[in-house]
């Protein structure tokens, strides 16, 4: 099955701005709980190492992304590491993800991931977003890259996968149980997690939609194709770990000496 080009209810205009930050949170906070990312630290790492730079872009950050939980790791295992944080709709919970972590920043202005203004340069990185792009806008976005170039690492958790469907059916259920714990408080996000359920609604939905929206291996390796300027290497492939060998796709390019290639599956370091 082909990619479908659906829409998120928390991307309309019309889902007030509150409750996207709510939902936002709350993704964050289920993210962080399970440690999705963390299979893919070593690949990152690698990446880095590759292309020659300690300084990450992170591209459309939400409520900060994976970048204040992997850095930990990146701080322990190798040379520290400088990530900007940067999303069009910044959110003020980006402030909060930096001011607990060595090495994080945010920058606070509007940064849209299809223009990139030019003083912005590292490694760029997108969590759990790309799906968001139609194919043009996605393309634009790597030989954007390829143009400056820039490294760039796309990690997706959505998936056209059964398994990973599945278990967005227990998202509303963990949204519940962490919901008490997330920082700062708000009356407002009991009000709809709980007594008016919008929030883990939006959760679930959005959830499902999102992996029937996802780019998979092949459609990826399609998007790379033909891509004009300098000799790029990309890495596409699925790494899983965990109880429930969750599939997170992987799309990593940078540039080489040599020819442009696509390696699939090859080992992280």
């Amino acid at each position: 099955m082909r990619r479908l080009r659906l829409a998120e209810i928390h991307d309309q205009s019309w889902f007030p701005p509150f409750l996207r930050d709510e939902v936002t949170d709350a993704l964050q906070a289920i993210f962080d709980f399970a440690g999705v990312y963390d299979p893919i630290c070593g690949r990152l790492r690698s990446a880095l190492e590759a292309a020659g730079t300690n300084k990450v872009l992170d591209l459309c950050s939400g409520a900060g992304g994976p970048w204040p939980r992997l850095i930990r790791s990146f701080n322990r295992e190798s040379s520290a590491i400088e990530v900007q944080l940067t999303d069009k709709y910044p959110h003020a919970a980006l402030g909060l993800s930096t001011e607990r972590c060595d090495g994080v920043h945010l920058c606070s202005q509007s940064i849209d991931a299809t223009n990139i203004p030019a003083e912005l340069c590292g490694f760029r990185t997108i969590f759990s977003s790309f799906h968001h792009f139609e194919p043009l806008e996605a393309r634009a976005i790597l030989q954007d890259s390829v143009n400056r170039g820039q490294g760039i690492a796309i990690f997706e958790s959505a998936g056209r996968h059964v398994v990973t469907i599945v278990l967005i059916f227990l998202i509303p259920l963990t949204d519940w149980i962490l919901t008490p714990f997330l920082r700062p408080f708000r009356w407002s996000r009991l009000l709809f997690t709980y007594l008016i359920p919008v929030i883990p609604f939006v959760l679930w939905c959005d959830g499902i939609v999102s992996c029937l929206r996802a780019y998979s291996m092949k459609e990826l390796a399609e998007l790379t194709e033909g891509l004009t300027g300098q000799q790029y290497r990309w890495e596409k492939g699925e790494e899983r770990t965990g109880f429930f060998a969750v599939p997170i796709t992987y799309l990593v390019g940078y540039a080489t000496p040599g020819p442009s290639r696509i390696d699939a599956g090859k080992p992280a370091r």
